[in-house]
């Protein structure tokens, strides 16, 4: 079969990821390397691999083509993705491409593409192009072939990481810490020594066959175990990551699951006491608790599509100081407007000890406020279908229907998004209200038995 007719199914809005070898393989990314020297006239640029098996392999054939089309490759080795946006804005390289599939089955693999200062390429801003430039082939003849030079950054990223807190704050914690054998302890190693607490680590060792399940907390399953040893070591917290750690998600001193929107709030309320006045990015998923704290702490909140990559070109076209998504990406104006992981469970920390706060004091008016009932999926037969059906029965009655990243209905007392993912064959369903948690138990229940209909 010739390379042309090949499945394009790999592309998605804001990265390549997809089944290996079938949808990602080493001549695509091989492709990509090229497609992207070529795009950008890129000459120097810094490659990364997730923990995966065939990671070494994708990062070496993508390597092979950025040399091929004339770049230079600054090699970062095994990381994680927010370690190659560093390198991108830290040493002024034109970009980077990370080789990962987060948080997706071990038979997945992919690749995140950013330009210069990390700025991402999603399929609104260049993705598309080189998509096509890859299934064509016609690639360009560069003056000189590029070279390959490693790239040792650790230091320097971790200590970027800990001028986001003030060691003379910190008093003993005790934490629980899990990498779901994903790769966070290439970060997690080298900044515990820096910090006065305990720690009880679970699946910190990396394996790419994944023996305790695939490193997604966003499942339920997966947060049982953090939730577990939190309540049996009587920790202060428990942080666990997914598989490149862009993402951290927060258990709290009870053992429950902490709601990435009431993180949202905390951050937000953090950097705004800090500086009063800044632009704080929400996605339209759930946003009244958003509202309310830049409300209160004269902040301005703006709305962005959701997804890395629509977040981060709206918190850099705006000149946001922090952002946050449901799903745990939290974006950081001094971090090139970039995603972390490791930055947002480091300022948690600190406000639990600044504050002599638990984690479930610091969130708990949030969550009376504004009771929301988390990311619910569904597998349905059309996300199209779905959404114009639920739409059909709510938009008549609404205060504001909205289609800036799916549906978006506000009924005065509750309000819902329902959007199609951009990685998965699901609609993604976020409920809130105003203070009244039966109603939103009631109304969730309702426009998911709708949804449902839709999928038989």
């Amino acid at each position: 079969m010739n390379f042309q007719d090949r499945s394009r199914a790999g592309f998605k809005a804001y990265d390549i990821r997809g089944i290996v070898p079938e949808e990602v393989d080493s001549e695509l990314a091989y492709r990509v390397g090229r497609a992207y020297c070529d795009q950008y006239a890129a000459r120097k640029v810094a490659v990364g691999y997730d923990i995966r098996a065939t990671s070494p392999e994708l990062a070496a054939a993508v390597t092979r083509g950025l040399i091929d089309g004339g770049a230079d490759v600054y090699e970062v080795g095994e990381c994680g993705t927010e370690m190659v946006y560093f390198a991108a804005f830290r040493y002024g390289l034109d970009g980077g491409i990370m080789v990962t599939a987060s948080h997706n089955p071990m038979n997945y693999n992919g690749l995140k593409l950013v330009r210069e200062e990390g700025i991402p390429i999603s399929a609104d801003t260049g993705l598309k192009e080189i998509e096509e430039r890859v299934f064509a082939g016609n690639f360009g003849e560069p003056e000189r072939k590029g070279t390959v030079r490693p790239l040792a950054l650790q230091k320097d990223y971790i200590r970027t990481l800990l001028r986001y807190i003030d060691p003379a704050k910190l008093k003993p914690l005790h934490i629980v810490v899990n990498a779901g054998n994903g790769g966070a302890d290439i970060a997690f190693r080298d900044l515990k020594p820096h910090l006065p607490f305990t720690w009880h680590e679970l699946y910190m060792n990396a394996d790419p066959s994944f023996p305790n399940g695939v490193p997604n907390p966003m499942l339920e399953e997966n947060r049982r175990v953090t939730a577990a040893a939190v309540r049996e070591q009587k920790a202060d917290m428990g942080v666990a990551w997914d598989g490149d750690f862009d993402r951290c998600f927060f258990v709290d001193e009870t053992g429950e699951f902490v709601e990435g929107y009431y993180v949202l709030g905390l951050l937000a309320r953090h950097f705004l006491q800090l500086r009063p006045g800044e632009k704080i990015i929400h996605d339209p998923r759930l946003y009244w608790n958003t509202q309310a704290i830049c409300a209160a702490c004269g902040g301005i909140p703006v709305e962005s599509k959701g997804g890395h990559a629509f977040m981060k070109e709206t918190m850099r076209r705006v000149d946001g100081l922090y952002g946050a998504e449901m799903s745990a990406h939290h974006f950081f104006r001094d971090f090139s407007y970039c995603d972390s992981g490791m930055i947002p469970w480091l300022i948690v920390a600190q406000l639990l000890c600044e504050t002599g706060k638990t984690l479930s004091e610091l969130v708990g008016d949030m969550a009376k406020q504004f009771p929301c009932s988390g990311e619910i999926n569904r597998t349905v037969r059309s996300s199209q279908e779905t959404l114009a059906a639920v739409e059909a029965v709510y938009g008549s009655q609404a205060v504001e229907v909205k289609h800036l990243d799916g549906l978006s209905i506000d009924m005065g007392e509750w309000r819902f998004n329902l959007r199609e993912s951009n990685t998965e064959p699901l609609v993604r369903f976020n409920l809130e209200t105003k203070g009244d948690y039966a109603l939103m138990e009631a109304k969730r229940d309702e426009v998911l038995a709708l949804i449902d209909t839709t999928a038989e």
